[in-house]
């Protein structure tokens, strides 16, 4: 086939079920590129979690190095990406994506502590509904606590109970749906 039939549309050729587009193929290596950045983004800690080899892992401690050199950076990640391509990536993502789900996991714990103690600061009700939601806390603390962050409002001073209330409450919410 020459090339003139190739750019014309030989129908035959394109139809082989082993044919790929150029537009599937530039697809791909942005997806690969994206996981890529994706890696570099990561803690060192985190990175630590994703099965990689050694290459891998050599070239996302280079692009930690280039992290303040934008143009080297981008570059780099493009080379990542081109790493990436002869890899399983299969095993990564599925890392990434435990990681993802863990996160907002927490991320949504979070803001349900947030909501508690606001809830409580601001509605004189919230404290029977949050004893008979979570019976395992300290009653007497909590309403002391709630008093206190009132009182620093009022007066703008620092939160510091508000900040003790919630590192009271957040361990009872987080047990609780846990366990």
């Amino acid at each position: 086939m020459t090339e003139t039939e190739f750019k014309y549309g030989d129908s035959k050729w394109l139809d082989q079920p082993d044919h790929i587009s150029k537009s599937q193929i530039k697809r791909e290596m942005h997806a690969l590129q994206a996981l890529g950045e994706e890696l570099v983004a990561l803690s060192p800690a985190a990175r630590a979690k994703v099965p990689l080899d050694e290459e891998l892992v050599d070239a996302l401690e280079l692009a930690d190095k280039l992290a303040k050199k934008r143009e080297a950076l981008r570059r780099h990640i493009q080379f990542i990406g081109r790493l990436m391509r002869t890899r399983d990536v299969e095993q990564i993502e599925q890392a990434l994506a435990v990681m993802r789900n863990t996160k907002q996991a927490a991320d949504k714990q979070f803001h349900k502590v947030e909501k508690w103690r606001e809830k409580l600061l601001h509605n004189d009700d919230a404290l029977t509904e949050f004893v008979a939601a979570y019976p395992d806390i300290e009653i007497q603390q909590l309403r002391l606590l709630i008093r206190q962050a009132k009182k620093e409002q009022e007066k703008e001073q620092p939160p510091k109970a508000y900040r003790e209330l919630f590192q009271l409450i957040r361990p009872v919410i987080m047990d609780s749906e846990n366990g």
